[in-house]
C-alpha cells in the first residue's frame, strides 16, 4: 500500500496530465474550457475520481461529462504511456460545483454591501 503522500503525489500528477491531454489532445469540442479541479485516488492506485469544472448551464455541463466518458478509454492509455506506475487507475469523472458554489458566494457577497452601502447613505437621514 502507498504512502498518504504518494497518493496524493500521484493524484497530482494524474491530475497534471489529464489537463494537459485536455488541452493539447482532444479535439471533442464538448470538452473545450474544461478545468481539472482536483483528483483523488484510492489507496490501491486503482481508481481515481477527476472532478472537473467548465462555464456554461447544466445541460453544457451533461454533455462534458458525457464527452469524457467517452474519452476516458484514451486519457487512460496515454496516462499509462506517460506516468509510470505497475496499473493505470480507472478514471471517473465527476462535476465539481466547488467553482460555481464560489460564484455564488461572491455574488451574495456583493449584494450584502451594496446592501450596507445604501444603508449607510439613506437619503431620508438629514443631519443638520
Amino acid at each position: 500500500m502507498p504512502t498518504p503522500l504518494r497518493q496524493k503525489r500521484v493524484a497530482e500528477q494524474l491530475r497534471v496530465e489529464i489537463s494537459d491531454l485536455l488541452q493539447r489532445e482532444l479535439k471533442d469540442p464538448r470538452l473545450n474550457l474544461v478545468t481539472v479541479t482536483r483528483v483523488t485516488i484510492d489507496r490501491e492506485l486503482a481508481q481515481a475520481d477527476v472532478y472537473v469544472s467548465t462555464l456554461g448551464d447544466e445541460a453544457q455541463r451533461r454533455e462534458m461529462l458525457e464527452g469524457l466518458r467517452s474519452a476516458a478509454g484514451f486519457i487512460r492509455r496515454e496516462l499509462g504511456r506517460r506516468i509510470q506506475l505497475r496499473n493505470t487507475p480507472n478514471l471517473v469523472f465527476h462535476w465539481d460545483p466547488g467553482l460555481e458554489n464560489l460564484e455564488n458566494i461572491s455574488r451574495l457577497l456583493d449584494e450584502l454591501k451594496k446592501d450596507e452601502a445604501v444603508r449607510n447613505h439613506d437619503p431620508g437621514d438629514k443631519e443638520a
